[in-house]
């Protein structure tokens, strides 16, 4: 039976701090910050007293809209000793979004920075809020979102009608120890602590609710099983409001006094700059972040010989990039894991010591305490090795459902407790398995089921090609046609014609690429899952397709 922790966030970064008061936990290279475990729970108890002084109690739900700032991993561990709820808000949303989550989550206050890439933050928020310039800062009154009443305000100059984040730090001097020890000793692990909403690929986003318990418990086993101690250093450059960031990067470093290397907003000469300055054994990242490492000019020139492990993760990561990762970013013991923010967030992973193969070709197999099946698509009954249908898990990680959504939390976590991702996989014997599509991305041709990961994979070998994404598009014959959307390595041309040559003759005709558009990139979720259902609405409209609607 795995080990299953039931420390609180809280108390597990208290323990750290104990035991290993003086490892680095909290490393901002170009801040000049560097917190050790002792310092880092110091600091994060103090804003935690601010928040009580602010009126924040245990069970409200605050959000946070930030990149990769230091103020956000020391409230992820705030508030989670006080035993407040933090909602994470997509750095990418804009007002429609914004005011979706603050409403449906009925946060009591929103921590912020002022901007992030070409959106001003300050100026989204007053078109949802403009009350709030004429607002007493900590005194927002508006009936569009009525739970709302603090603006937090994370950088220099505080707009009108906020509160700064140095000050909420401030106010924790007037609060004792022993207000907050009294708190946090009345935490239950099994208590949501943390609420992250699905990308909203299909519908609404929904709310889904993590405890203390999911958390720690995926990000030590995670962390075990890429061998993770208190000597490695992760450079994170995925997204905090993400579980690859807050799960995968920080829960994982924590469970094991390692040190926490955060890039703020993603550059992938930063990301070296980062390896190479602070010697980073390990690296996160989605696919496309690491073949802009890879195929960065400046790459050569980078000392990266610290480097051991990684996740290459959040969507499907093609066999060549993992390969070139290993040899040229010297992660030979990187790790693939696949999840879902409903199983906070890891359900398999490859290991450490699997062979090559294993880890380029599957996401691995059951994480330590979790249950994996394949279930047949139409019937539900388990399938034998071999066999593809759904990946279903269940275990510790599972989320406890949807903020005040019992219906979507029912069609998801069945009677026994199994999660059903909607992922179509293969496991085999070993219990190793392959992703293969979603459900509803399986292209339906002619009456012939395709996979579009196995097409990618087979372009992905050709020289020429950087990245490639395969969807299903509308046809009045077929049903669908395969298209492909290729982003080619720089300084090379190729035809479309190019592309179906060589896939003739090496796969069956009805798979190839109909379709072929060359891109300089995909539409993504700000957590780097390429949204191919972008791409089929964009394909529709260019090439004057009619959609037939859903195949499958």
């Amino acid at each position: 039976m795995a080990k299953q922790l039931t420390y609180t966030v809280g108390s597990l970064l208290d323990e750290m701090a104990r035991r290993f008061p003086d490892n680095e936990a909290l490393v901002y290279p170009e801040r000049g910050l560097r917190y050790t475990y002792k310092q880092f729970n110091e600091a994060c108890r103090q804003l935690a007293k601010g928040l009580l002084r602010l009126g924040i109690k245990k069970g409200d739900n605050i959000s946070i809209w930030a990149y990769n700032v230091p103020e956000w991993v020391l409230l992820q561990f705030a508030s989670a000793k006080i035993g407040a709820i933090l909602v994470t808000v997509n750095t990418s949303y804009k007002s429609a979004e914004l005011e979706y989550i603050l409403s449906q989550s009925d946060s009591t206050s929103l921590f912020m920075v002022g901007s992030f890439k070409d959106t001003n933050y300050i100026e989204t928020l007053a078109s949802i809020v403009p009350e709030l310039a004429m607002s007493k800062p900590g005194k927002l009154t508006t009936a569009k979102l009525p739970y709302l009443n603090n603006i937090i305000f994370i950088g220099q100059e505080t707009p009108a009608g906020m509160l700064n984040f140095g000050s909420i730090i401030k106010m924790g001097e007037e609060v004792p120890d022993s207000e907050l020890n009294a708190v946090e000793a009345s935490l239950n692990c099994h208590e949501t602590i943390n609420m992250q909403y699905t990308s909203g690929t299909t519908g609404f986003p929904k709310g889904v609710m993590l405890t203390h318990y999911n958390l720690v418990n995926n990000g030590f086993q995670i962390g075990e099983c890429m061998k993770f101690t208190e000597h490695d250093r992760l450079c994170i450059p995925v997204p905090f409001f993400h579980c690859f960031g807050c799960v995968l990067g920080v829960m994982v470093c924590v469970t094991h006094a390692s040190t926490m290397v955060p890039v703020e907003i993603f550059d992938p000469l930063k990301v070296l700059q980062t390896i190479e300055k602070e010697k980073c054994t390990a690296v996160h990242g989605v696919p496309t972040m690491f073949i802009a490492e890879l195929e960065h000019p400046d790459f050569a020139q980078f000392d990266l010989s610290s480097m051991r492990t990684g996740i290459m993760a959040g969507s499907v990561c093609p066999i060549e990039v993992m390969k070139r990762a290993v040899k040229d970013m010297h992660v030979s013991e990187i790790t693939s894991v696949y999840g879902q923010t409903e199983a906070s967030p890891g359900i398999t992973q490859t290991r450490t010591d699997d062979a090559i193969e294993l880890r380029v070709a599957t996401v691995g197999r059951a994480l330590p305490g979790a249950e994996v099946k394949i279930t047949d698509i139409e019937t539900g009954a388990t399938l034998p090795p071999g066999k593809q249908g759904e990946l279903c898990a269940r275990g510790y990680m599972v989320m406890k459902g949807y903020y005040k959504m019992p219906e979507e939390t029912a069609t998801v976590i069945d009677a026994d407790g199994w999660l059903h991702t909607g992922d179509l996989a293969i496991m085999d014997e070993n219990g190793y398995c392959k992703i293969t599509g979603r459900i509803k991305q399986m292209i339906i041709r002619g009456g012939e089921n395709i996979y579009p990961r196995e097409i990618e994979e087979f372009l992905y070998t050709h020289p020429k090609i950087s990245d490639i994404q395969v969807y299903g598009v509308p046809d009045r014959k077929y049903g669908e046609q395969v298209m492909a959307a290729v982003i080619l390595k720089k300084g090379v041309v190729m035809t479309e014609d190019e592309v179906r040559d060589f896939c003739r003759d090496k796969i069956a005709n009805y798979k190839i690429p109909k379709y072929v558009k060359f891109v300089d990139g995909y539409p993504m979720t700000a957590s780097g899952k390429i949204q191919k259902f972008k791409m089929r609405e964009m394909a529709i409209k260019e090439l004057q397709l009619e959609d037939m609607g859903e195949t499958a």
